[in-house]
């Protein structure tokens, strides 16, 4: 099954490379669990394929050990393109030195933020990330827990086991009418906002980046941080995790969550202040269902992994398991476009590089 995505960005069409050569630069697990069989038989069809070591290639105090390799060395003077993933080497100025070919680091994973030097963007490199084929999975996940939630079925749900006893559903909001709020309108928030749209659900989103109209056009409500807060029945989290949002979701904005409501996390645990959150679930006064943490994992004696109204995952919600192929078919899509000379769909610029996680 061949897989694509819509375009996040746009980039400039290119000269067509014939065959580019191209260098797996990620660990073999990368490897193995990205570049399934059929996406590898669509790679070696559109370009001469070399492959790094078996290691995980970071940059240490020694110099980047990627270079220290004398076959990668000497074979990147003839890489068109890097294909990234998983245990990648660190991107640096002294690689790019060493590739004078370069045109392309085409990441089959998430964020390129940390591994790639902001020099490439200044060698005009084309930079395209998988991010979005990893965005999917999340925002499926955060959709079925806000429909969950909203009939309160993981807490209700713990007190069943705890009680031995059916729980009186009485009190349950239920989905029709309550109000979802986003906060951030990211890849995935605003994919979860879209998909939200098949439910009976009002939609907020607070967001310094998003304009009314484009809250209108996926179907929300452009608000402050505050209003959302306040008017959520449900609440979801899709900031990144940047400097200035540590800790973004503190004592006071959750204080403005109504009692019962619920606080749904699949984006970075840092992003909401653990203190303050501890203090809210212990007294009972919200939910929370958190697929990310702060500390990740949690300690043994945390009281967030007893609590019946917190419904605790592994930092699952991404791509895992069967899904992960879809980062390499849509790296490999974007191969196929390289090599013809079409424009990238999800190129990355360096102007965006500030505001990603």
């Amino acid at each position: 099954m061949r897989t694509e995505f819509e375009p996040s960005t746009s980039a400039p069409s290119s000269p067509a490379v014939k065959r580019p050569t191209v260098m797996l630069a990620m660990n073999e697990s990368s490897r193995a669990r990205v570049l399934v069989p059929a996406v590898r038989d669509r790679l070696e069809l559109v370009a001469d394929v070399l492959v790094t070591g078996p290691g995980v290639y970071r940059r240490a105090a020694a110099g980047n050990p990627f270079l220290n390799d004398p076959a990668i060395r000497a074979a990147l003077g003839d890489v068109d393109v890097l294909l990234t993933g998983w245990g990648c080497p660190a991107i640096t100025p002294d690689v790019l030195d060493a590739a004078p070919k370069l045109r392309a680091i085409i990441h089959a994973a998430g964020s390129v933020k940390g591994f790639i030097d902001p020099a490439a963007f200044d060698r005009g490199i084309q930079v395209t990330s998988a991010v979005v084929a990893n965005a999917l999975p999340v925002a499926e996940f955060t959709v079925a827990t806000i429909v969950l939630s909203g009939k309160r079925a993981f807490r209700l749900g713990a007190e069943y086991r705890l009680s031995k006893q059916r729980p009186d559903p009485g009190a349950v909001p239920g989905n029709y009418g309550s109000v979802v709020g986003l906060l951030g309108a990211s890849r995935i928030g605003r994919m979860v906002a879209e998909r939200l749209r098949a439910f009976d659900l009002e939609v907020l989103v607070s967001d310094p980046y998003l304009s009314a109209a484009d809250a209108a056009d996926l179907g929300a409500e452009l608000v402050e941080l505050e209003e959302l807060f306040s008017r959520s029945d449900i609440l979801s989290v899709h900031a990144p995790l940047l400097p200035e949002t540590v800790g973004l979701v503190d004592a006071r904005l959750l204080g403005l969550l109504h009692d019962g409501s619920v606080l749904i996390n699949t984006a970075r645990g840092r992003i909401v202040d653990a203190a303050a959150l501890e203090q809210e679930c212990v007294s009972g006064r919200i939910d929370a269902v958190l697929d990310v943490t702060d500390p990740e994992p949690l300690p043994p004696d945390s009281p967030l992994l007893d609590l019946p109204n917190v419904f605790l995952t592994p930092h699952l919600a991404g791509a895992v398991g069967n899904e992960v192929a879809r980062l390499g078919e849509l790296a490999i899509s974007e191969l196929e476009r390289f090599a013809a000379g079409a424009p990238l769909h999800h190129a990355i610029s360096s102007a965006e590089l500030g505001r990603i996680a």
